[in-house]
């Protein structure tokens, strides 16, 4: 029977280097693997890159070429573009078990040993040597580049302690400890934010690239080792904090640049498959699809603010922990009033901000108007954003001449009435606060089409927040939640010192 057609199993009962000779077995290098499974995988249609979304038809063929030429790979890319994932997805192209020397260090082929160990091993034992089976989730090693990383961690040194204790001379090659790369023989190695490695370990690197060995201290021992490299970097840190030496980008063969999310639904697949709800009352909380468009939609805002350092991005992880956010803004209330089930609301929003003011770098005007007020400001942008998509818009309507749908509930605001939202009230009264504003409902039943029935109230919420976004009314944030108003009483009740609030909130 041929080697690649025998089970696990089977490869399980091999025991010594005769057996796997016996089997038909061939060494092949683990570039050469990944690009046999690679075709097999395409052939059969299959995705290679399970749950990574968006990158269909732009970063994955680029990795599928990068890989089929046998291609060391850097991934370059702004946070939180996935790179470390795709690069840790990698090992599902590998053979799910490969023999391995027993108890070499460096895990050798046992037919192509590079250790004196498993040489002077197979030379005594012959085809008796014994073997064992690496599993391909072990065949991965990961290491973030940080300004301490040296030369001894990545490729090696000489170690006095083993020379003593085992009363060898340092001219023996057993007295090397080996570093990650070496012991990374017949893997997968990644090393995240490269930039960050001081450009001397950089060097290091280069012999490793071009030729295949790495030379460690004086030793005319040179190691042909046998190593798929992976690096993520960020552009921003070509001119912050390092950058990669010339030498060695030259000798990476493949720059494949990442992108964000070019859609909002590609965006909110994303973020539901990443979101941790583990544990939480889902079932009990109705999330409208509108309300994962806005979380998606406040990136997309993040993304273009002018407050917001371009250079930086905004990752992924803000849409994520905004939605993990949000469902526990409404978990809490859930539990706060007793209630079997609820829906989320446009004010629970305001309990995001901690989750975006973590996530965006400001740029120096933004830093100034603080991140809390940044934060409040995108939330609001998105909403305008996504308000035309239901409602028409309320500046249009103002100048045209047929009727404008909202007049009613303005009228009952200019009437001095307020409408306090808060984030911890009860269903009921939620909704017979939306209730009590004249014309509100008759907006969302006329004006936004196959609105839910549960929704409803969600809705009514989501026209006074579009139309205070569209400064047809005045919105102020509260300790405990938002506050509906008339605009121009609103101007006329200012006291000392709110003037600057009010033209930030016009800002919004």
């Amino acid at each position: 029977m041929e080697y690649k057609k025998l089970k696990h199993s089977d490869l399980h009962k091999i025991k010594t280097l005769g057996q796997l000779k016996a089997a038909g077995y061939q060494p092949k290098s683990i570039k050469e693997e990944l690009r046999e499974n690679l075709i097999l995988k395409i052939k059969a249609k299959e995705n290679v890159f399970e749950g990574i979304w968006g990158y269909e038809d732009t970063v994955i063929p680029d990795i599928e070429r990068a890989i089929l030429s046998r291609h060391n790979i850097n991934l370059l890319g702004l946070r939180g573009q996935a790179k470390t994932r795709i690069a840790r997805m990698m090992t599902h192209l590998l053979d799910e078990y490969v023999p391995v020397v027993f108890g070499a260090e460096l895990n050798d082929d046992p037919m192509q040993p590079l250790t004196s160990y498993a040489k002077e091993l197979i030379e005594e034992k012959g085809d008796d040597t014994p073997i064992s089976w690496w599993h391909r989730s072990e065949r991965y090693t990961e290491k973030l580049a940080t300004p301490d990383v040296s030369v001894a961690d990545l490729i090696g040194d000489v170690d006095p302690i083993k020379a003593a204790t085992m009363k060898l001379s340092y001219n023996d090659e057993r007295v090397i400890h080996y570093g990650l790369v070496p012991r990374s023989h017949r893997s997968i190695f990644v090393i995240n934010e490269l930039p960050d490695l001081q450009a001397r370990i950089q060097v290091a690197l280069f012999n490793i690239l071009q030729e295949g060995d790495i030379q460690i201290r004086g030793f005319k021992l040179r190691l042909p080792l046998d190593i798929q490299f992976v690096f993520t970097a960020n552009p921003e840190d070509y001119t912050n904090r390092g950058s990669i030496v010339t030498p060695l980008k030259d000798r990476i063969e493949s720059q494949i640049i990442t992108h964000y999310p070019k859609t909002l639904e590609i965006g909110k697949k994303i973020t539901v498959q990443e979101a941790n709800l583990t544990g939480k009352p889902v079932d009990q909380i109705h999330i409208p699809e509108l309300m994962k468009d806005l979380i998606e939609q406040i990136a997309i805002e993040a993304r273009s603010s002018e407050y917001v350092d371009e250079k930086s991005g905004v990752s992924a992880r803000l849409t994520i922990s905004a939605f993990e956010n949000l469902v526990s803004a409404a978990e809490r209330r859930l539990y706060m009033n007793g209630e079997s089930n609820t829906v989320v609301r446009i004010a629970d929003l305001i309990g995001v901000i901690p989750a975006i003011t973590g996530k965006v770098e400001l740029v120096y005007e933004g830093e100034q108007e603080g991140a809390g007020l940044v934060a409040y400001n995108l939330i609001g942008k998105a909403i305008r954003t996504q308000f035309v998509n239901y409602f028409p818009s309320p500046e249009q309507k103002k100048k045209e001449k047929q009727g404008n749908p909202y007049v009613l509930p303005l009228a009952w605001f200019g009437e001095g009435n307020v409408l306090d939202i808060l984030a911890s009230q009860s269903d009921k009264t939620y909704k017979e606060a939306l209730h009590a504003v004249p014309g509100l409902e008759e907006v969302v039943t006329q004006l936004a089409k196959n609105v839910p029935e549960k929704e409803k109230e969600f809705f009514m919420e989501f026209a006074l927040h579009g139309l205070a976004e569209y400064s047809q009314l005045s919105k102020n944030l509260l300790d405990t939640g938002l506050q509906f108003k008339d605009l121009f009483s609103s101007m006329f009740d200012m006291g000392p010192g709110d003037e600057d609030d009010f033209e930030d909130e016009d800002d919004l």
